[in-house]
């Protein structure tokens, strides 16, 4: 299975690891690669993560790392990485 982030996803990675890096780019560089070893278990196995508390369908899931939530929706041929936020700024 392929996963595809979208733009929404790259844009909310890119102000994340921004804020993250003002002090040290050590721990972005961290948190980018740990959640990426995160999705890459995905292809394996899509509904590992719960149901989406924000979509009232089973194909959206709610990957939770770091007090961060990644918002996914499994597709027949691909996993679409829509968003990443934290939850109280949604």
């Amino acid at each position: 299975m392929m996963i595809e982030k979208k733009p929404k996803y790259i844009f909310g990675l890119l102000k994340i690891l921004k804020y993250i890096s003002k002090d040290k780019k050590t721990p972005a560089v961290k948190f980018e690669k740990e959640l990426n070893e995160m999705l890459m278990l995905l292809k394996d196995n899509p509904q590992m993560c719960r149901k989406s508390y924000y979509f009232d369908d089973e194909r959206y899931r709610d990957l939770i790392y770091s007090a961060y939530t990644i918002i996914y929706k499994i597709e027949e041929e691909k996993i679409l990485i829509l968003e990443i936020f934290k939850w109280q700024n949604r």
